[in-house]
């Protein structure tokens, strides 16, 4: 199931891509326009500019905005940012590869051989879509 941060992450995201312009967006428009809690997504917003999707300004006419394209926005990234491992058991994971503790042969395993194809369709749906598409 996708957690609350990534689906607020993923609102957050799209209303700044849905923006004409490149300004900084306040965190109360963001969370009133969203209906997410101010405070959770200020810790959202956080994670997403320290991963490098986002920047920040003080002051007056401060606030986040995207730092890449809408177009140039992978979701396999957001996902990855925000979720975690794409992968719902560590065998399989591109990226967070662990053998599972009570697996003695992958090869003959039913459980990885049917998340290896869950895990290779949201891969595919993923890098398949940029932020730019979602909003469309």
């Amino acid at each position: 199931m996708l957690s609350k941060k990534t689906k607020y992450g993923l609102k957050a995201l799209s209303y700044l891509a849905s923006q004409d312009n490149r300004l900084p967006v306040q965190i109360a428009e963001i969370a009133k326009h969203e209906n997410i809690s101010q405070k959770f997504l200020e810790s959202i917003l956080l994670t997403l500019r320290k991963s490098g999707l986002l920047g920040s300004k003080k002051g007056k006419g401060g606030g986040y905005y995207l730092i890449k394209d809408p177009e140039d926005i992978l979701m396999t990234d957001v996902m990855r940012i925000l979720e975690g491992p794409i992968a719902l058991v560590p065998c399989v994971s591109l990226n967070f590869y662990e053998q599972c503790e009570d697996c003695p042969d992958e090869a003959t395993c039913a459980v990885h051989k049917l998340m290896l194809q869950v895990r290779d369709s949201a891969l595919t749906v993923y890098r398949n879509n940029t932020l730019a598409d979602i909003i469309k």
